[in-house]
């Protein structure tokens, strides 16, 4: 009798599980089937956004590994007009509003509209090459328009009301351009913590924070070589794009920061942001593209012995108490012999890096120059430094050999004019006798090196002075001036006059010579290392991000070589070296920690003090380095022995620090 009732109510509770599985299969049915294109749109167009990812750059390191130039974690703020759309009046309002909070924080912050922001209202230099910009006017029919004119019109097209005050309704105008370009309008690239607070607490509608990386200088050297990040420029808008980068991309500035872009610029990401349709919060994100970080650029630089030959640099410059120190400027250069590698460049005065952007006004209106490079694009006339150079050229053209002597005779007299003396003699009466080339080189004899250049001849002091790379330039990636080599061509090109006489003194590198800091420590490279003459470079490798592969390793084979006999490099060296033991900078190289060869240059500017010019290498048995400094109104070269000494001896304190 009890049976029946429990198989009842076994029936009914699977009559029951039946219904709810009936109803579960046919609500899924209409929700995939039926109505699932519908759900699928709105949960993509409603829920869903893609958002661009900023790849990392690439880190910088000196030859040794030490990071250079690196990123950290920087916030971005941008405007987006997208949630008032249709409303002007509102979108207006919200962009004053974090305008004035920028202002009141004392932000900097982006305007991409080149057009002045304060009267007289004029545009912007760059203006004209701005290519969006013209297309922005050809499109109103505003091309060739005043910049009042164009503010009119884009006061009305963005409903600007004409309550703000003029200032503030350009500033309003800049972010509606912005958007009207590019959707979004990027306001600050590395907002400060304190300020992003604010953000999140006041409710700024339309403004929205996201992450970016930003360069950190873990270096207070190596300014003019490292270069920095920018947005893109107007005039260069046309080469970035052809690249597939977008208009708001960081992009290098100088230095090896541009030079090296293609390495260290990485590729962005996407990102999908999911976020809930009814509360705004976000509730998933997903990559559907990881961003790919730049490649780590490892430099040929010695960060030590680039702060070791900035501090020698500044201090020698610095304590020079004939005329005024503070108009002095001046550079050194060190190269390694048998490769062309760039192991310091120093230009004095320098400048901060990490505070450019706050400075830069100050160091624009300097008379000194502190942006200029003297390294790489001073030019200056090399004075005796150019001997070595002369002395190559008549050996090996037969004109001298070794033994061969001449006697000082005090004044030249081969020409009626010029006839110019030997320094001994125009300071004291006395000549140097009779020399060969070493001892020439030693006593930097004028006479000898006049009566040698003029038997050399032009042509050939001036085909010597190319293969060594002088008047040429070095391949350096950052770029430099190649400066002049003196000769008829070279004058009937820049309507100089010349006469057969200026032969003579271009061989003791006076006349029309001109040469980089960089190409005379190169020259001196080469010359030392036996006639190899390289590019001189900065890039040693290029490894991933990871530093787990070398992606590409600089070896490039030498630009030419100067072919020169045993004997001529002998007897150019050992001038050199005697000089260091028993010559004028005897005394400063009595405290270098090794044997070398140097040479000093006076070079005339004018009726001011001369500049002071002087090369090195280093040892000289088996040259590692080559080293020139150039002072301007440094007076004598020899002045100038004790900076390469300290430079030399920063680098032979430790291990040697170049490759084999």
């Amino acid at each position: 009798m009890k049976q029946r009732p429990l198989k009842a109510r076994l029936w009914i509770l699977a009559g029951l599980y039946g219904v709810i599985l009936l109803w579960f299969f046919i609500s899924l049915y209409n929700d995939q089937i039926v109505d699932g294109e519908r759900f699928l749109e709105a949960s993509v167009t409603g829920t869903m956004t893609a958002e661009t990812v900023p790849a990392a750059r690439g880190v910088v390191t000196d030859r040794n590994g030490k990071v250079l130039i690196g990123n950290r974690l920087a916030y971005t703020l941008s405007f987006d007009g997208a949630a008032f759309s249709g409303n002007d009046g509102d979108c207006n309002a919200a962009i004053a509003r974090i305008l004035d909070l920028l202002e009141d924080e004392g932000v900097a912050r982006r305007d991409a509209l080149p057009i002045a922001e304060k009267p007289p209202w004029d545009y912007l230099p760059g203006a004209a090459e701005d290519e969006a910009f013209s297309a922005f006017l050809s499109d109103r029919d505003l091309t060739g328009r005043s910049a009042p004119a164009v503010m009119a019109r884009l006061y009305d097209e963005f409903g600007i009301d004409p309550s703000f005050d003029r200032e503030t309704a350009r500033k309003i105008a800049g972010v509606r351009y912005a958007l009207e370009r590019q959707g979004v309008c990027l306001l600050c690239a590395d907002a400060p913590t304190a300020l992003i607070g604010q953000i999140a607490d006041g409710h700024f509608a339309g403004v929205t924070v996201g992450t970016a990386s930003a360069r950190v200088y873990h270096t207070a050297c190596a300014a003019h070589i490292l270069g920095r990040v920018s947005r893109i420029y107007a005039e260069d808008w046309q080469k970035y794009r052809e690249l597939g980068y977008p208009m708001d991309a960081l992009v290098g500035a100088g230095g090896v920061e541009e030079a090296f872009e293609a390495y260290l610029h990485g590729t962005n990401g996407t990102r999908l942001i999911t976020t809930d349709a009814d509360t705004g919060k976000v509730t998933g994100e997903l990559y559907t593209v990881a961003p790919q970080p730049g490649k780590t650029v490892s430099l040929t630089l010695d960060i030590d012995l680039q702060g070791a030959t900035e501090t020698a640099l500044a201090q020698t410059i610095e304590s020079m108490t004939d005329g005024d120190s503070q108009q002095r400027g001046g550079a050194a250069a060190v190269v390694a012999v048998g490769s062309g590698e760039v192991l310091a460049l120093a230009s004095y005065p320098t400048y901060d890096l990490s505070r450019f952007n706050e400075s830069y006004e100050q160091l624009l209106e300097d008379p000194r120059l502190p942006m200029f490079n003297r390294a790489t694009d001073g030019l200056y006339a090399p004075g005796s430094t150019f001997k070595p150079c002369a002395a190559v050229a008549a050996l090996e053209s037969g004109v001298i050999t070794p033994d061969t002597t001449v006697r000082d005779q005090g004044v030249y007299t081969y020409y009626d004019h010029p006839q110019p003396m030997c320094w001994i003699y125009q300071s004291s009466g006395e000549t140097h006798g009779l020399l060969n080339v070493s001892r020439a080189i030693t006593e930097s004899c004028n006479y000898f090196f006049y009566e040698v250049g003029r038997r050399t001849g032009i042509e050939t002091l001036a085909d010597y002075a190319a293969r060594f790379g002088l008047g040429r330039h070095t391949g350096i990636e950052i770029g430099d001036s190649a400066g002049a080599i003196a000769s008829p061509a070279y004058a009937e090109e820049n309507g100089l006059d010349w006469t057969e006489g200026q032969t003579v003194t271009a061989a003791i590198g006076q006349s029309y010579h001109l040469f980089t800091p960089l190409q005379l420590a190169n020259y001196i490279a080469t010359l030392s290392g036996g006639g190899q003459h390289y590019a001189a470079h900065l890039l040693k490798e290029v490894k991933s991000s990871d530093n787990a592969s070398v992606l590409y390793a600089y070896r490039e084979p030498p630009r030419n070589t100067v072919t020169m006999s045993e004997s001529t490099r002998d007897a150019v060296l050992a001038g050199m070296h005697e000089l260091t033991v028993s010559g004028s900078v005897a005394p400063q190289f009595s405290e270098c920690v090794v044997s070398a060869g140097a040479k000093t240059g006076t070079a005339q500017v004018g009726m001011e003090l001369n500049n002071g010019v002087f090369v090195a290498f280093a040892p000289y048995e088996d040259p590692e380095i080559a080293v020139a400094v150039v002072i301007e109104k440094g007076g004598s070269g020899a002045a100038l022995a004790s900076t390469a000494v300290s430079i030399i001896n920063a680098y032979f304190a430790g291990e040697p620090r170049v490759s084999p």
